[in-house]
């Protein structure tokens, strides 16, 4: 393999560049609102508080199953902005799948997340046939479903739901104890624990490198998604393969629930949380839709999460300021990237160019060394 610093010192630049670009951004918006920048900085710099730890890991696994969803249409310059309502549909069915406790212990886990998965593919599906049968943007679409979702998923629970007692929260049937998944042997405290089907992150980025990068379908899929044209003249069917990656998205989205519905909630409920389909996007547009580049991104967004308390705490100053840090944080990134790709395609061409321009000079060096 061929050592190239130009391309290590390019990928290298883009995340370094947007980090500064982050800083001194956030630092400036600081400056501006009034409030202190060294003591942020700090917080964000120190140690996380005690059990803070397992509570970013399982939010990193829960925010890389929603990235993961979201770039397997973006690779496939599809917009999937419907993770949201997806992982919502596919959660409820689940819970209400295992709270029934059709099937013993394990069993009813396994089919629980098989029943979400084909739920959240099932509702995904319907932006994909309409975009090949009837040529509805995906935005639109999946962006109206999200909506359609929370309605729906709203209505089922008050056919379904169960009261606690003094409580105004409804959920589903609670899920046994012998269908609860144990939390993973490490990082547990009293005040927090590792979900155990976090795993289930580890497994889809697997999965996702080997099939996107190792595989023809993954070929197919990419190679779609930078050219129709191109795909249509290597005999790819086009339509199908746009239905098959929102379907795919769909079933991916359908896992995002899965970690805490098993580890710590046992129900779904008007408690359960929210925005997680959101956050998998700026998640995959920081991870540039590849499977590390994601974890980072994952890993990055709970971090984040998980020092809002201690801004208010330690620096005095509003956890909100950590959306906004997130927000800058995806802009930097698509900058970043953007400024280096184009110093990449100049330098490509300067370097063709130059290499163009001694393949003309040599020939008439030689002819005139035998005239």
């Amino acid at each position: 393999m061929k050592f190239d610093a130009r391309k290590i010192g390019l990928a290298i630049a883009a995340p370094v560049l947007a980090i500064v670009v982050a800083v001194i951004v956030t630092s400036l918006v600081l400056l501006a609102s009034g409030d202190p920048v060294g003591p942020v900085w700090k917080v964000f710099l120190s140690s996380p508080a005690e059990g803070m730890p397992a509570t970013m890991l399982n939010d990193a696994a829960v925010l890389y199953l929603s990235g993961a969803a979201v770039a397997i249409g973006f690779r496939m310059n599809l917009f999937n902005i419907g993770v949201d309502g997806q992982y919502r549909v596919g959660m409820f069915a689940a819970a209400w799948f295992a709270g029934n406790a059709w099937l013993p212990g394990m069993l009813n886990v396994i089919v629980a997340i098989l029943v979400s998965m084909l739920a959240a593919a099932v509702w995904s599906g319907i932006a994909g046939i309409l975009k090949v049968q009837r040529g509805v943007s995906e935005v639109i679409s999946t962006i109206m479903l999200n909506s359609i979702a929370t309605a729906l998923v709203a209505w089922l629970l008050t056919k379904t739901a169960t009261s606690a007692a003094g409580s105004n929260a409804t959920s589903t049937k609670a899920i046994p104890e012998s269908s609860h998944v144990p939390a993973l042997p490490f990082l547990n405290t009293a005040f927090s624990n590792v979900f155990g089907l976090s795993l289930l992150a580890v497994v889809v980025g697997v999965v996702y490198w080997f099939v996107l990068g190792k595989t023809r379908f993954g070929f197919d899929l990419r190679t779609t998604g930078a050219s129709e044209s191109a795909a249509v003249a290597s005999g790819v069917d086009v339509k199908r393969m746009t239905l098959t990656a929102m379907l795919l998205s769909g079933a991916v989205a359908g896992l995002v629930g899965m970690p805490a519905l098993f580890g710590q909630d046992y129900a779904y409920g008007t408690n359960s949380q929210s925005g997680l389909g959101f956050a998998g996007i700026a998640v995959a547009l920081i991870g540039r839709n590849h499977p590390i580049g994601i974890a980072f991104g994952a890993f990055l967004w709970a971090f984040l999460n998980g020092q809002s308390n201690s801004l208010q705490i330690n620096a005095g100053v509003s956890p909100a300021l950590v959306s906004i840090i997130q927000g800058i944080m995806v802009l930097a990134v698509i900058i970043a990237y953007e400024i280096v790709r184009r110093i990449g395609v100049r330098m490509e061409r300067r370097n063709v160019a130059a290499q163009l321009a001694a393949g003309a000079t040599t020939p008439t060096a030689a002819q005139g060394a035998t005239a």
